[in-house]
């Protein structure tokens, strides 16, 4: 006779265990149906198939393993680190965003999506063993010192961080606000590694920020997707139509290396420029993965030509968001390809403060593409640039004219042309998204003179 445990999971954390004595023979084929007494109560069981039986040799290697490492090893281990060892490396054997979580590892995660926690603020991975850094967030001591997406770092103060997990290089970046942080950095271009100084501070993350480019045409950042972004974002559109006089002519709407977030606040975001169809659907094994989101009617921005602004650091909830507004048409995407996180990650509580961060569905476009790996494709490709004005010989215009008429408007686009400028040795693709809408608006314009 033997004791069978069987055990099941759920995500919401309900656990029913049951032992019973139950007769397994070794020739009993999958798919049998068995009978056991549990109680004085006759009851069958059916084994699962052979594809869903658990591999006893494999498990039998586990617990040999096991053993010989609580026999042998050089240190005494405990259970709880051994068994907790190999949780992580089942994890870490899955994809890059599966992972355990550890009490301040779920603490920093549940941080992140409210738009408070403390560090250095910069979104990191993996890559070849060392942290790449996918962007730093705006207005955070990393952007200030000068970190940039794509750097490689090599050495956290003094540390190599060859060998560190990422869970490790961020618990070395945490730390007491005012106490600063040297990161080694390999940088494309750069022959030799530089060091940077980046004080902590307490990172508080300003989701939605905007402001007027020009008359008539609004500027709007996502930093990344937390909880709240979705309402931010329509106060937003909102505050900047009273702003122009219940006249915007065009938005740019900027999600250049935005590392993602909160997957609902993507949606809403679309829904907010959408009047219906199809925002994402999400594909996973489980039926709890298989989701559809779907727009409700109401474009807050009232069909306002769009702009959105993507490149490599443009990650997953921002790409919900780009691929959305893609497929409908409702704004020309501009900028470099996308990061490419086509998955969705569920976090499962294991206690109060232990998670799994599991990759459980891919993510799909309105029209059916897979971000996954590939990213979102520009409808206009533009590089980061910087634009200086070539000196050529200068002609004569009829200002140069002696007594020549006045322009009371002379000042105005003078000052106009001098902010101008300013923008274009600043940022080159947001003035080519500026130059967009306006050639779009003065189009529209003329179709309404000409009905």
């Amino acid at each position: 006779m033997s004791r069978v445990r069987c055990k099941l999971h759920t995500a919401l954390g309900l656990t029913c265990l049951m032992v019973l004595p139950l007769p397994l023979m070794a020739d009993e084929p999958a798919g049998a149906v068995v009978r056991a007494t549990h109680q004085g109560q006759d009851v069958q069981i059916q084994l699962p198939p052979a594809e869903q039986q658990l591999p006893l040799d494999d498990l039998r290697k586990f617990t040999e393993v096991f053993g010989r490492i609580k026999e042998a090893y050089v240190e005494e281990v405990d259970d709880r680190t051994l068994l907790e060892n190999a949780i992580k490396g089942m994890l870490s054997g899955l994809d890059p965003h599966s992972t355990y979580l550890e009490p301040q590892a779920y603490e920093e995660l549940e941080e992140s999506t409210t738009g408070e926690f403390g560090g250095l603020g910069i979104e990191i991975g993996m890559e070849d063993g060392f942290v790449r850094v996918i962007t730093p967030i705006d207005d955070t001591p990393a952007q200030r010192a000068g970190v940039l997406p794509g750097d490689m770092i090599i050495k956290l103060g003094d540390r190599q961080v060859k060998g560190m997990s990422l869970e490790e290089a961020v618990r070395t970046m945490r730390g007491e606000p005012g106490t600063i942080l040297r990161l080694t950095i390999m940088r494309e271009g750069q022959p030799a590694p530089l060091e940077i100084d980046v004080e902590r501070a307490v990172i508080k993350v300003t989701s939605v920020r905007y402001h007027t480019l020009e008359p008539g045409f609004g500027y709007l950042r996502i930093t990344q997707f937390q909880a709240d972004t979705g309402r931010e974002f329509r106060t937003a559109i909102r505050s900047l139509k009273q702003a122009n006089g219940d006249s915007l002519q065009g938005l740019v709407i900027d999600v250049r290396n935005n590392p993602g977030g909160v997957l609902q606040a993507a949606v809403e975001a679309a829904d907010a420029l959408l009047d219906e169809g199809l925002i994402v659907y999400t594909q996973g094994r489980v039926q709890s993965s298989r989701l559809r989101f779907s727009a409700k009617p109401g474009d807050v921005a009232e069909g306002v030509p769009v702009v959105v602004l993507i490149n490599s650091g443009s990650a997953s909830a921002s790409e919900i968001l780009a691929g959305a507004l893609q497929d409908h048409k409702r704004a020309v995407i501009m900028g470099t390809d996308s990061f490419g996180k086509g998955s969705v990650q569920t976090v499962i509580p294991l206690d109060e403060t232990h998670a799994i961060k599991l990759t459980t569905a891919r993510y799909y476009t309105p029209n059916g593409r897979s971000i996954q790996a590939k990213g979102i494709e520009p409808d206009i490709l533009v590089k980061p640039a910087q634009v200086t004005e070539v000196e050529g010989r200068r002609m004569v215009t009829e200002a140069d004219l002696s007594r020549h008429l006045s322009n009371d408007d002379a000042g105005r686009r003078e000052r106009d042309r001098s902010s101008r400028a300013e923008q274009l040795n600043r940022d080159f693709q947001l003035v080519s998204a500026l130059n967009l809408l306006k050639g779009l608006s003065i189009l529209e314009q003329g179709r309404a003179q000409v009905r």
